[in-house]
């Protein structure tokens, strides 16, 4: 979905990775991304345990090895934890944490990363509940006063991006649906893939044309990190896009600026949010995109390449060697 024409705004306090702390259903939600509300995984006692209980980490890990098999390695239990290599650099889950061994012993200084429920399709709109309202309220009280603060070694791992320079290195452009776009170079072939797949459907779909024929800009990568928290945006590794539409017909994209004029964003249905067509939302999720419509921190102008969060939730992605 689109973005009002902010300029600078719409990749400055636009946080496309905050949004992602948060389940889509609001009877789960988690709290701004602080390490309290986030949901723990099960203790891991033993390895005999693991055998028999598969935990959050395996599954996590698990998902990462299958979307990045040519980065990472297998979900291996080791040193009382699951863990996985990146690029051969071993990383513990440490209760969503992500870290380094490192960075093991500190690992209450950070926040736990978000592996949420990404549903395949766009759940009934239902109105917060009096006591989920409430608990809405508490979330954006700790979302103010305790920004998330996640370790960005294990993405930066994943990226093979530690700073601006490294990233600025990695980006390549490419032209989409007829605008500039600035991408980590490991993604050009997705995304291409899903223009094509876009530009095949509005050949008989005229809501995709419209939709397509709206679009003002599309932004994409900038170094920066997440409105409101310590975190680092997906933006900063050019993993993420943003396609801003030149009209919005008086409707919402963005939950942050709906909350400067609706205190209660969260009640702000479908019908009063601006949503690309299904068949988009569609092409980028068929190559490893998830789209922001679908977190309850809603950004309906964003999407981002995140194959584990489609694999941990038993989504199917295209099969590059299927394409015909």
């Amino acid at each position: 979905m689109p973005h009002l024409l902010l300029p600078p705004k719409a990749c400055g306090p636009k946080l496309a990775g905050f949004c992602l702390l948060f389940i889509l259903p609001l009877s789960v939600a988690n709290a701004g991304g602080k390490p309290q509300s986030q949901p723990q995984p099960p203790a891991i006692v033993n390895q005999a345990d693991t055998a028999q209980t598969p935990s959050r980490g395996e599954a996590v890990f698990r998902a990462f090895a299958g979307a990045y098999p040519d980065r990472a390695g297998d979900a291996e239990y080791r040193d009382g934890d699951w863990t996985i290599t990146v690029y051969g650099e071993r990383f513990y889950f440490a209760e969503g944490r992500l870290l380094p061994a490192s960075l093991r012993d500190k690992m209450n200084e950070y926040s736990a990363h978000p592996f949420y429920d990404y549903t395949e399709e766009l759940p009934p709109w239902k109105p917060a509940t009096e006591e989920e309202t409430v608990r809405m309220k508490e979330q954006e009280e700790r979302r103010k006063t305790t920004p998330a603060k996640r370790s960005a070694h294990f993405y930066d791992a994943l990226w093979r991006t530690r700073n601006s320079g490294e990233s600025w290195e990695h980006v390549k452009q490419i032209r989409f649906l007829g605008h500039t776009v600035q991408i980590h170079y490991s993604i050009l072939t997705e995304l291409s893939l899903v223009e094509e797949k876009i530009l095949r459907e509005s050949k008989t779909n005229p809501a995709v044309t419209a939709w397509i024929n709206n679009l003002s800009k599309i932004e994409s990568w900038n170094w920066r990190n997440i409105a409101s928290s310590q975190s680092r945006s997906f933006h900063a590794y050019g993993a993420a896009i943003d396609l801003l539409p030149k009209s919005i017909v008086g409707l919402e994209t963005y939950w942050l600026w709906t909350a400067a004029k609706i205190p209660e964003w969260w009640n702000v249905p479908y019908t009063r949010r601006f949503h690309p067509p299904n068949e988009v939302i569609k092409a980028f999720e068929s190559f490893g995109f998830v789209w922001g419509g679908k977190w309850r921190y809603y950004d309906t102008m964003h999407f981002e390449y995140r194959p584990e969060i489609l694999v941990l939730n038993g989504i199917a992605r295209m099969n590059l060697r299927d394409l015909r």
